[in-house]
């Protein structure tokens, strides 16, 4: 792990290399008043995910400073390579008083091979709350197709109290973007995804195409009694497309849900799909949100 980051390996997203495949992820640190940051960082394996070739020491992005966007953590951390750079598409969270957290997108850039990354610009995001989208961008899942870059994020739709003086619970969605050079994105602020849950939270989208059409995976959740209630849990979900436009959910078709007496009995969260060597594969964390590290599933048919 990361100097001082010991404990959770949330949000794993894969980077394929020819002779290895990286693996960020978002590790914390417990703070002097018992808040936690999340630390992104990466661990690289063989190509059989059976060695560990490396593991890195400290944070490949820093967070943010003081009032910054991303001052009190970076989670997830999406990785994508375009020409000879590679583009670190950032959550950064702050915290605040009214309620428990804000987020927004960053942009940071590697030219050493991905080990580290440098932030874009004086360091502020690249997509921020508007007047459509008025908290919580994050989640950010990037792909260049057809020589545009799509985005598949999260942005809140509102805070509520399940009831009164109760802590607020955040509401969010999944949404689209697109970009001529990956910076500076057009978004409609409109929710692509239907619901399953009559008080449903959408998170952490992944893409991939697989015989002629295009394949999401996400989370989803109860807003409320979701921590201790595992019915209310974070599942994966499932949703399908022809023109990355219109999607439509069968959840029926994930292929995947929770095992009994497992580290992923209770919650399945935070899956990134990948492709390697003519296979498509899901990074995915179980129970306690990545408390017990991540797992790897292999998509056997569709």
């Amino acid at each position: 792990m990361a100097e001082g980051c010991s404990i959770f390996a949330k949000s794993p997203q894969a980077l394929v290399f020819d002779d290895f495949v990286r693996i960020y992820f978002c590790s914390q640190k417990k703070t002097d008043n018992g808040k936690y940051l999340s630390c992104p960082q990466y661990v690289d394996f063989n190509k059989s995910f059976d060695k560990i070739l490396n593991l890195s020491k400290v944070p490949v992005v820093e967070l943010g400073k003081l009032g910054e966007f991303d001052e009190h953590g970076i989670f997830p951390i999406n990785i994508l390579k375009y020409e000879d750079k590679f583009f670190a598409y950032t959550s950064g969270w702050s915290r605040r008083t009214s309620v428990s957290i804000d987020m927004s997108v960053g942009l940071a850039i590697s030219e050493n091979g991905g080990v580290s990354f440098k932030k874009y610009g004086s360091g502020g995001p690249i997509m921020a709350a508007t007047h459509n989208e008025p908290f919580l961008i994050g989640d950010p899942f990037v792909k260049h197709l057809n020589g545009l870059f799509h985005m598949w994020y999260i942005f809140g739709v509102n805070w509520i109290r399940q009831i009164p003086n109760a802590d607020p619970e955040r509401f969010y969605k999944i949404a689209h973007a697109i970009s001529i050079d990956g910076i500076n994105w057009k978004r409609d602020g409109k929710s692509i995804i239907s619901d399953k849950l009559s008080s449903e939270c959408q998170a952490l989208p992944t893409v991939f195409y697989f015989k002629d059409r295009y394949h999401m995976y996400f989370c989803y959740r109860s807003a409320f009694d979701f921590r201790n209630n595992k019915k209310n849990s974070y599942r994966l979900g499932y949703a399908y497309s022809d023109d990355l436009i219109s999607w439509h959910r069968d959840d029926m078709k994930s292929g995947i849900d929770v095992t009994e007496n497992s580290w992923d009995s209770e919650m399945m969260c935070y899956p990134n799909t990948f492709e390697l060597d003519g296979n498509i594969y899901m990074l995915y964390n179980g129970n306690e949100f990545g408390k017990y590290g991540f797992g790897l599933a292999k998509l056997i048919g569709l």
